[in-house]
């Protein structure tokens, strides 16, 4: 299994054909307790840089975009019961979303872990 990260703070764990995608550490950091999420409903096209799921915290509402395309085969609907597990693991247990990949191609476009830290440490 392998890891990418976005430049709006998603991250992609790729098995296969299938992409689960979640927010980073610091993202979470950023918005602070996370108080709601909405997730999109399995089946759902996405394509590269759509709107994929909305977080808000006490502080921000924000949008979850999705790093690549694809078709919504899996939403973590333990997080619109639970949102505050989002501060917890953000990412682990507390992804939001799992994509069948429409280009796995897109992924070249995504930063490792290293340069992720990297990014992240100019910001």
């Amino acid at each position: 299994m392998t890891t990418y990260y976005s430049k709006d703070h998603e991250w992609i764990s790729v098995d296969g054909d299938t992409a689960t995608i979640g927010i980073t550490g610091y993202a979470q950091e950023q918005l602070g307790d996370v108080v709601y999420v909405e997730l999109p409903e399995v089946g759902k096209a996405l394509s590269k840089g759509d709107e994929a799921a909305v977080v808000e915290s006490v502080k921000a509402a924000s949008e979850v975009y999705a790093a690549v395309g694809g078709e919504v085969v899996e939403a973590n609907d333990a997080l619109v019961d639970e949102p505050a597990k989002v501060n917890d693991d953000p990412e682990g247990a507390a992804w939001f979303i799992k994509v069948k990949l429409a280009d796995a191609g897109e992924l070249e476009d995504l930063m490792d872990a290293a340069a992720y830290k990297a990014y992240v440490d100019t910001l």
